[in-house]
């Protein structure tokens, strides 16, 4: 019978730096998601404004495996009414993308 390889004390630093790194990350999370969720919102409302006055955006908390996802609205430029967005981020690259504007008639604005 073979023996068993020896422990190695690099072998056991190691495991440990490892352990203590992967803590570190699962308490940052929160803080991540808090930093994902404001750069999905200044990113959007940005692209937004180029045609939108007023802009306000809702973002989906966590939005999909590679994508971040909001809702932006605003006033059309020289328009009247509200119209709403949907805003794409790439969560790679950081980039953003817009779809067409969707008007009230489609999407109601909230009452209080």
């Amino acid at each position: 019978m073979r023996n068993p390889m020896p422990i190695r004390p690099t072998s056991i630093l190691s495991l440990l730096a490892v352990s203590l790194g992967a803590g570190a990350a699962h308490a940052s999370s929160g803080d991540a998601w808090e930093e994902f969720r404001a750069d999905v919102s200044a990113k959007c409302i940005a692209a937004a404004a180029e045609s939108l006055e007023d802009v306000n955006a809702i973002v989906d908390p966590f939005g999909t495996e590679s994508y971040g996802v909001a809702l932006v609205s605003g006033k059309p430029k020289g328009g009247d009414g509200n119209v709403t967005q949907i805003c794409v981020y790439d969560k790679q690259t950081k980039a953003v993308e817009l779809g067409g504007e969707i008007g009230a008639q489609v999407i109601p604005a909230s009452k209080p």
